[in-house]
């Protein structure tokens, strides 16, 4: 990627049907650690970290976080791992950008799946307001960026209980599967929550930043196994 690298962790064998999976906004590739074990096993998942997600890289300072970008980040996935053609299998935002991808590249999509997500439709009389919103959202990133507001540093304790109490939703276990791809360990097991410009769709969101992949498998690698997950990375 021009920006860094995008990381991805999957399963089975790259042999079968490919089906690549996009987490939610703020989520990361681990929101796939339990369910794709419960998915037929005769298809090549993998599940990718969108820019400034998980392990991925971040954008440079300046540059947006919005569908459209998403977009070209799984463009340019399929071109990296040489898929001409398959399905999409996207959660809540990242549904949302599988459905952009398949009306933008319809050739390329077998099936496209949603969880807790729709496609992205826009009706005509809709576009007023989409004007109005990505205005304030190029404002607000400038004011983001303005405000220079400092990185926090807690221990991953408190990591996770504010994590908890600002997804009510997510259940503990789930929660610490998401905070290993989406938080830094600096120092005496400490963590590391960095924030980020956000534009465009992103643009009220906390971005937390996403270590380093300690053990990772270029594409060009052979799988190490076909039953448990292994981490890939584009660049």
């Amino acid at each position: 990627m021009p920006w860094g690298h995008i990381a991805a962790k999957a399963w089975g064998s790259h042999k079968s049907p490919p089906v690549l999976c996009l987490h939610g906004w703020l989520d990361n590739a681990n929101s796939f650690d339990r369910l794709i074990p419960l998915l037929p096993k005769d298809f090549y998942y993998v599940a990718m970290d969108f820019g400034g997600h998980g392990l991925s890289s971040h954008y440079s300072p300046g540059f947006p976080y919005d569908h459209q970008n998403f977009v070209s980040e799984v463009r340019r996935v399929a071109a990296a791992l040489k898929w001409n053609r398959f399905s999409l299998l996207g959660h809540s935002f990242g549904g949302t950008v599988g459905g952009m991808f398949s009306c933008i590249f319809p050739e390329m999509v077998d099936k496209l799946v949603l969880l807790e997500s729709s496609p992205f439709i826009l009706e005509t009389n809709e576009l007023e307001n989409m004007l109005t919103y990505k205005r304030k959202a190029i404002e607000h990133m400038l004011q983001v960026e303005a405000s220079k507001k400092p990185s926090q540093v807690v221990s991953p304790e408190e990591m996770l209980q504010g994590f908890l109490k600002n997804n009510s939703h997510v259940g503990e276990e789930c929660g610490k599967l998401l905070l290993q791809r989406g938080t830094t360990q600096v120092a005496t097991a400490r963590v590391l929550l960095q924030f980020h410009q956000q534009g465009a769709v992103c643009a009220f969101h906390q971005e937390a930043a996403g270590p380093r992949p300690v053990h990772q498998v270029s594409l060009n690698q052979a799988p190490q196994t076909e039953v448990s997950a292994r981490n890939l990375q584009v660049s």
